[in-house]
């Protein structure tokens, strides 16, 4: 099937893969915890090593294996917690692995240790830190539920779809051209107003979180979701790549589909906690 998907146009590829991949992850948030857990699990590790990768093509030698061990140890470690398995003590087990990233690059004989440490960091930072969170948004009344995950998976989709069309009909004035020259202002606009009608609508049949909370929340998605594919625009270009990865066939890699759900998963924890 891969061959034939491929072999496709890109426009076909995307719509295709597209597709399949909103049904996977409609049905895994919704099926159980477990499979939503496992889920992000895998993008956590594709991510990060879409990411190491990505360091590699300027010569950086990041340790892949201790920062996807540490990524993953952090993310299991949220879920587990807010599922009220472990105690949330054993956060601390993340801190000795952190220190081991400097004391293992003693052994590696690798030049710019400083960088490698930092890279190594940054990738857990980047990629880990946010899928971890997210567990905070299906645990936000002690028990897991999908609605506010789902909720915002479809808030992204939404800001995404509303800025293509907007900005294909009406977009004139560029939004940031020197990273994006594709972006444009009423691209932008108009995915907000997709965005903020979504969340209204959310709000009707999703009563798990308030009309407040969840025009809140697509107000953070309306504005660092894009920045957060600036974001990743900026440092693909300062690596002079056009996709982060090659797994999804017309969409590139695990970075570039979900490169604004990482940004704004920060942004809507703090929010919810506070507010």
């Amino acid at each position: 099937m891969g061959n034939k998907i491929s072999g496709l146009s890109n426009l076909n590829q995307r719509i295709i893969i597209g597709v399949l991949g909103a049904a996977l992850f409609v049905g895994s948030i919704l099926v159980s915890e477990w499979t939503y857990f496992v889920l992000f699990l895998l993008l956590t590790i594709v991510g990060l090593l879409e990411f190491y990768r990505l360091a590699g093509t300027q010569g950086i030698k990041p340790n892949k294996t201790i920062g996807a061990a540490l990524g993953a140890l952090f993310y299991i470690l949220i879920f587990l917690i807010e599922k009220e398995l472990v105690r949330s003590e054993l956060l601390y087990l993340t801190l000795p692995l952190m220190g081991l990233v400097f004391v293992l690059e003693l052994y590696r004989k690798q030049p710019q240790p400083f960088t490698n440490i930092a890279f190594t960091l940054l990738g857990v930072l980047y990629v880990a830190l946010p899928f971890g969170l997210l567990h905070k948004l299906g645990y936000l009344n002690d028990t897991y539920d999908w609605q506010p995950i789902l909720g915002l998976m479809l808030l992204i989709w939404a800001s995404d779809t509303g800025a293509y069309i907007a900005g294909k009909n009406f977009g004139k004035r560029k939004l940031f051209p020197r990273i994006s020259p594709g972006k444009t202002w009423e691209g932008w606009f108009g995915g907000m107003l997709l965005t903020l009608a979504v969340a209204y609508g959310l709000s009707v049949y999703f009563q798990d979180l308030e009309l407040y909370q969840w025009l809140g929340i697509g107000v953070i998605v309306s504005v660092f979701g894009v920045l957060g594919d600036l974001v990743e625009s900026m440092l693909k270009r300062s690596l002079d790549v056009k996709d982060s990865g090659t797994l999804l066939p017309g969409h590139g890699g695990i970075l570039d589909r979900f490169d604004s759900l990482i940004i704004v998963i920060p942004f809507i924890v703090a929010f919810l906690q506070i507010f």
